[in-house]
């Protein structure tokens, strides 16, 4: 073939594009080269550790490395969300995020972070708010609690995660819906939340789907933020059922810190991707109350705008709380 001055030009250009394209590509392909660390700004035992520990294996199938799970609570979560963009930014240091939590603490108060700074790059689950007692509590219904902290203005204490969390919100909110006022006592996690109420510290949680299941006979659940009842615990109302107008609950994710390469944060997007199409996965999340959400790189942006409008007038109510 008779190679003329234009086609050789072509050829060049064409060239030089797979150059360009080649060290990202490269990269990607190669990701990752050692083991990943997965930070959890929750303390053990919450829904962010242990969804994190379903992850792991399938995550070091996947990538064939190892994958080290590191805790670093604080704040509701806000002390290792301000110290993300310290960390190094190649990818093979990820951290869970959760929504709404992530919108609310900065809106409200000065946490070393703005929404904007976190890089997510996939949210991969849903945890329903959700009423739980002990198990001897007095409080053998919904009803039965309202009817206690109606007539008995701040009595009623609910433990949950961190404050201006999905957990403060969802309080607030009942407290609002009710026409009475509960007593909201923030903890480091979930975990230590659910621990106060089977020791009776605290009147009640208002935690997740999750933590009702995990802690079964141990406790009562007395009602679901959801749009229908969770498969998993068929037999406990949703508010709406109860004719209190409230859905809600977390959606968590996996973010990196600033500045890493977007070939590296897309290969991180599938991996969580893959993971979430897993059969096994799904069987084990759905079997522990969590509802699969799958938004990717692409969508995280949508997503994120959709849920700051959803959550302006949530803001304005725990300002005035």
């Amino acid at each position: 073939m008779k190679l003329t001055r234009r086609s050789f030009a072509q050829s060049l250009l064409a060239g030089s594009a797979v150059t360009l394209a080649a060290p990202g590509l490269l990269r990607a392909q190669s990701f990752p080269s050692r083991p990943l660390t997965y930070v959890i700004p929750f303390n053990p035992g919450g829904e962010s550790d242990v969804t994190a520990r379903f992850q792991q294996p399938f995550m070091e199938e996947i990538t064939g490395q190892s994958v080290v799970i590191s805790s670093r609570p604080g704040a509701g979560g806000a002390t290792a969300w301000a110290q993300l963009n310290g960390l190094e930014a190649d990818g093979h240091t990820i951290m869970n995020t959760i929504v709404p939590h992530t919108i609310l603490q900065p809106a409200l108060r000065d946490v070393g972070y703005q929404i904007n700074e976190i890089n997510n790059v996939y949210f991969f689950h849903y945890t329903p708010d959700a009423v739980i007692v002990r198990a001897d509590s007095p409080y053998q219904s919904l009803q039965d609690l309202i009817d206690f902290a109606a007539a008995n203005p701040g009595a009623l204490t609910l433990g949950g995660s961190g404050t201006n969390t999905a957990n403060h919100l969802a309080a607030t909110i009942f407290g609002q819906l009710t026409d009475s006022r509960v007593t909201y006592v923030p903890f480091g996690g979930s975990a230590p939340a659910m621990a106060a109420v089977l020791g009776g510290q605290i009147g009640g949680g208002m935690s997740y789907t999750t933590q009702s299941i995990n802690a079964g006979d141990q406790v009562r659940t007395l009602a679901v933020a959801t749009e229908e009842r969770v498969a998993a615990m068929p037999d406990v109302p949703t508010f709406k059922e109860l004719g209190i107008d409230h859905v809600g609950g977390a959606y968590r994710g996996v973010a990196v810190p600033a500045g890493t390469p977007e070939d590296i944060k897309q290969r991180l997007s599938d991996i969580i991707g893959e993971i979430n199409a897993t059969p096994a996965f799904q069987q084990q999340m759905t079997e522990a109350g969590y509802v699969l959400a799958d938004i990717p790189l692409a969508d995280v942006p949508a997503f994120l705008e959709e849920r700051k409008t959803a959550y302006a007038s949530a803001i304005e109510l725990l300002r005035g709380a």
